[in-house]
């Protein structure tokens, strides 16, 4: 039961190495020049214009509901003039930015992973460094500046 232990615990141990150095040569390419910046520009469009719609959906649906439960108890205290303001605020303020960044890891953090993996999956990635190009420099650090 210890060496079980023992084995899981290097085996996390060893994950979160390769995590930590996977993050630390993405800010190091990230502040080396030069940055792709056709494939930053290209990514911001993938993952903000295109994810708006999807947003925007969201918003409005969240904004429905919260209406719809917040009516009957501003209704009861005679406030019910109140609930537009109410609605907007809180979309605004708080479930705004939470639905956005949910929607945006969601779907463009999973397209990528993917995008990624299939390239990994088809050698696209080992052929990027045998023509001499950083898989870093290439594919991680314009999403990472795009996502940012």
């Amino acid at each position: 039961m210890i060496r079980k232990l023992g084995a899981a615990t290097l085996r996390n141990l060893r994950r979160m190495g390769i995590m930590g150095l996977f993050l630390f040569k993405t800010f190091f390419y990230t502040v080396v020049t030069p940055i792709k910046f056709s494939r930053v520009l290209k990514q911001i469009h993938f993952i903000g214009f295109q994810s708006t719609v999807v947003i925007m959906l969201t918003g409005c649906f969240a904004g429905m509901v919260l209406s719809f439960q917040a009516y009957n108890s501003l209704r009861q205290f005679g406030s019910g003039a109140f609930l537009g303001p109410a609605v907007g605020l809180a979309l605004i303020k708080e479930l705004g930015p939470v639905f956005s960044a949910f929607v945006i890891t969601g779907m463009a953090g999973s397209a990528i992973t993917a995008e990624i993996g299939i390239m990994r999956i088809s050698e696209q990635v080992d052929a990027l460094e045998l023509m001499g190009l950083n898989p870093y420099r290439y594919l991680v650090v314009p999403n990472f500046l795009a996502m940012i």
